[in-house]
């Protein structure tokens, strides 16, 4: 397994200039953001030659680039707005492999129209998931022609918000494009000891499959997010989990600061130099 990190933990907009600054915090890879390069998340274009400067950077870094993110809100209530996140998602898949990368990352969505990462009490409806898997349906089609793979996180907030509801998915979508962006953290909010390994666990098990990355953010005591170390995840449990489900993708970093990017890589490696 390699130790990556968000890109954009990192302040700039200029691609060499982050991704130095993700290799001398001691990572190896990064998830790419579009923001990175001084476009926004999602860009309605990407020039070949910012395409070219962001590949360039990533070889002379020696920084792996194995995903980027293609994140809006697939369930919003009004077609228009997910008709034009598509366009836009359509653009990203199209560049990643000029990046290269090889997984976009998605965000399944929320009926909630001012923030795709919160819950509404209409996600769970069948007319969210009908609205997300049309969306998802137009992803795939791009994403084939390509050769790029599509990443799902199960996610408390989202309409695909556990592990077997990213499994119906897969079974109901049929097709290989489809993987798993795993992270611990958005399994629970709160839990005791034994049940966070327990969902952990059970959870891999269920997508061992499909899982293609790994995220990498803990939760504290009270439920809010924290980076990897500090809070109350089990990290060696999670990465023997992944270990001895067949993941040997790359583990990337998120929910931190700059600032504390050194701690958190070294935390991960240590671990992994573990031999778990």
């Amino acid at each position: 397994m390699r130790v990556g990190v968000f890109a954009k933990t990192f302040p700039g907009t200029e691609p060499q200039l982050v991704l130095s600054s993700v290799a001398e915090a001691g990572f190896e890879s990064s998830q790419w953001n579009w923001t990175c390069a001084g476009l926004p998340s999602i860009p309605e274009n990407i020039p070949d030659n910012t395409c070219r400067q962001v590949r360039e950077a990533s070889l002379h870094c020696h920084i792996a680039m194995p995903a980027v993110s293609g994140t809006f809100n697939m369930a919003h209530p009004d077609p228009v707005i997910r008709d034009e996140g598509l366009s836009r998602l359509k653009r990203i898949i199209e560049t990643a492999p000029r990046v290269g990368a090889s997984l976009v990352t998605l965000c399944t969505g929320s009926r909630n129209i001012d923030d795709q990462w919160a819950w509404h009490p209409e996600n769970s409806r069948k007319e969210a998931w009908s609205d997300f898997v049309e969306t998802l349906a137009g992803a795939i089609e791009a994403a084939e022609a390509i050769g790029v793979f599509l990443g799902i996180e199960p996610e408390l907030a989202n309409v695909v918000s556990t592990p077997r509801h990213a499994r119906t998915l897969i079974d109901e979508m049929q097709s290989d494009i489809i993987r798993i962006v795993f992270d611990p953290a958005n399994l629970f909010e709160v839990a005791e000891n034994v049940k966070r390994k327990d969902v952990i666990s059970k959870s891999v098990d269920l997508l061992a499959d499909r899982i293609s990355l790994a995220h990498a953010k803990d939760r504290k005591l009270d439920g809010s997010f924290a980076p990897a170390g500090k809070g109350v995840i089990d990290f060696t449990h999670y990465l023997s989990a992944l270990k001895s489900a067949g993941f040997d993708g790359d583990i990337i970093a998120h929910g931190l600061d700059a600032n504390e990017a050194v701690d958190v890589s070294k935390f991960l490696k240590s671990i992994l130099n573990k031999g778990v």
